[in-house]
């Protein structure tokens, strides 16, 4: 069991009868108070008299949304040492596994654009906006990019949640503890444990905090759904509609993508391939969690694919503390349809930006629980999108969470058969 999992379940016996009901029936039971609540309070007419409740049922939402910008930057700083310092790479083998899910994670990231400037779901419906935001247009300078990669000082990534300068100091630091560890190692020497325990504990104290931030979701749900309707009506959520319309066709055309790849990579028969891993993406779309999709991905690889277990496991095991393809996905389609919703512009170079910070923040998300709320607030802050408006998307991210982890799932397989090779399995080796 994780310790994602293993807090989960504990959570779970500590909790009143509220919090033994699943986040995803909470949250629809909320959208059903919260549409009745608008409706009463005016549904697009509301009474002057009832302004200031109304502003104030959006309380929760902005709280919630403060917690995770709070949250945002340790968790991942946190999340990236844990996984570099107790994820067992192998070395060529892990050369082309960094590949493959890089790889993956950019024609991702290019075909949520893609799909988010041709469709425009911004665009379909009218949202009022409480604020006027100027996004401030940056051209495509790849050296600026680069000279900003680097932080004035280690803690200030920390304070100014610019993503791209802490993944440069979580990998730095990362990388150096692994390989401290592996003198230890090779010296007979244990005294990385304690670094790697203290790495963990905290790691597994963020984690808790972050758990008792989403346990608030519903509550925020209800506040700006309530709110929204009370004060628009339901013309929002036709652009809410066609943004779910958009991100459902962007995971296709990635699940596509990987049918592709393990057509022409591997000697695995595309068909065979979605049949056998029927219960890993059943498993990922109902419990939401990559985690706890995982032994189930490394079982039916191997016994319904036909993988070999040193493939099935880097993939599924190894891969998937790195990948997450259906997130960094997400996250750039929603920065997109912000910035339609608002009717600003990100320029080629802001798009970049986008690809850049979803493409750092997904390494250290993996095992993050809710891990595109958390990082969707640093990819906002990178193209000077306003977080408020993440809030929005809280009421249809209980069911895109669940499709993305699918596609996160359908990726660690991918990997797994391309790693396989062109050679199937041999009787000896089952």
């Amino acid at each position: 069991m994780s310790q994602t999992e293993s807090t989960t379940s504990a959570k779970t016996k500590a909790s009143p009868w509220w919090g033994r009901i699943p986040l995803t029936l909470q949250i629809l039971i909320a959208l059903v108070a919260a549409v009745s609540v608008g409706i009463a309070l005016g549904a697009g007419n509301p009474n002057p008299s009832n302004a200031t409740l109304i502003n104030n049922l959006a309380i929760p939402a902005q709280l919630v949304l403060k917690a995770l910008r709070a949250l945002a930057t340790p968790l991942i700083l946190v999340a990236v040492l844990h996984t570099l310092m107790t994820t067992n790479i192998p070395g060529t083998a892990g050369r082309r596994l960094a590949v493959l899910l890089l790889t993956n994670t950019t024609v991702a990231i290019l075909i949520g654009l893609l799909v988010a400037n041709v469709l425009r779901p911004g665009t379909w419906g009218n949202v009022a906006t409480s604020t006027t935001t100027e996004i401030t247009t940056q051209s495509l300078d790849p050296w600026a990019i680069l000279k900003d990669a680097v932080p004035e000082a280690v803690l200030k990534p920390l304070v100014d949640n610019n993503v791209i300068q802490l993944i440069v100091i979580a990998l730095s630091f990362g990388i150096v503890l692994r390989a401290l560890k592996s003198e230890q190692i090779a010296q007979g020497k244990k005294g990385y444990q304690p670094i790697e325990d203290v790495i963990g504990i905290l790691f597994e104290a963020v984690a808790r905090v972050l758990n008792w931030v989403i346990a608030l979701v519903p509550f925020a749900v209800f506040g700006i759904v309530a709110k929204t309707v009370a004060m628009q009506g339901f013309a929002p959520f036709k652009s809410l509609g066609a943004f779910i319309v958009a991100v459902l066709l962007a995971l296709v055309l990635q699940a596509c993508y990987y049918l592709t790849r393990v057509k022409f990579g591997s000697w695995v028969h595309p068909l065979k391939f979605l049949a056998g891993g029927s219960d890993a993406f059943l498993t990922a779309f109902s419990t939401s969690s990559s985690a706890a999709a995982m032994p189930v991905t490394f079982e039916v690889l191997q016994t319904k694919v036909g993988l070999r277990e040193s493939s099935a496991a880097l993939g599924s095991l190894v891969g998937a503390n790195f990948n997450n393809d259906g997130t960094a996905l997400y996250e750039a389609m929603s920065a997109l349809y912000i910035s339609q919703l608002i009717g600003q512009h990100l320029s080629l170079g802001q798009q970049l930006i986008v690809i850049l910070t979803s493409i750092f923040a997904s390494v250290g998300a993996a095992n993050i629980p809710n891990a595109g709320l958390v990082t969707m607030t640093l990819v906002f802050t990178s193209v000077g999108l306003p977080t408020q408006y993440i809030a929005l998307l809280v009421t249809v991210d209980w069911f895109l969470d669940r499709c993305r982890t699918a596609i996160n799932v359908m990726g660690d397989m991918t990997v797994s058969a391309l790693l396989d090779g062109k050679k199937p399995r041999s009787v000896d080796e089952a």
